[in-house]
């Protein structure tokens, strides 16, 4: 009776061990694939969340999240109203649920650049913002590398020469985000 008991207790230890060891094993592989996610993969999973709010110096952008791009994000504060944000503004992203989402190859490619010339080529008016919360507002004229023109002009003109005021330079790591005013 002593070694039934002896043998059923080393059993036991011998399960307990196995189960220990696999919630490490599990764990360990959950903190490796956690490691992986970028903010990217992490928005892109929350596409079509109808509120959340992403915190850039002095001001926040919420509303649905409508898109997502390698380095920014489209959210929707009020319909038709869209405000691009560029990613690297962000300081905080609160109102996401959970998991990750892999983007295509396609859409690692269209970056900040691809998406600001979209808004170029509509020849909308834009009120832009840096992340120092100063805000210009004017037409895109050339989107480049890591930089946009900015023609700068009153938010109720169209883009004339007459109208143009001032040209902005402004490199994309100090962009907070662009908002269509018209167009």
């Amino acid at each position: 009776m002593r070694w039934d008991r002896l043998f059923d207790d080393l059993e036991a230890q011998l399960v307990l061990d196995e189960v220990l060891e696999l919630e490490s094993e599990v764990a360990d592989r959950t903190r490796r694939e956690r490691a992986l996610l970028d903010v990217h993969t992490r928005l892109l999973a929350n596409v079509d969340t109808p509120q959340v709010a992403l915190r850039l110096p002095g001001r926040v952008v919420s509303g649905r999240l409508v898109d997502v791009g390698p380095d920014w994000a489209l959210v929707e504060p009020a319909p038709e109203r869209p405000v691009l944000v560029a990613l690297p503004a962000v300081r905080s992203v609160s109102g996401l649920g959970a998991g990750a989402r892999m983007p295509s190859v396609v859409a690692k490619r269209f970056g900040l650049g691809a998406a600001l010339r979209a808004v170029s080529r509509d020849r909308a008016v834009v009120e832009l913002v840096d992340v120092d919360g100063h805000a210009a507002t004017g037409t895109i004229d050339v989107v480049g590398a890591d930089h946009l023109e900015l023609a700068e002009h009153a938010s109720d003109e169209r883009r004339r020469t007459a109208n143009v005021t001032g040209r902005l330079l402004v490199p994309f790591w100090s962009l907070g985000s662009v908002r269509r005013l018209q167009g």
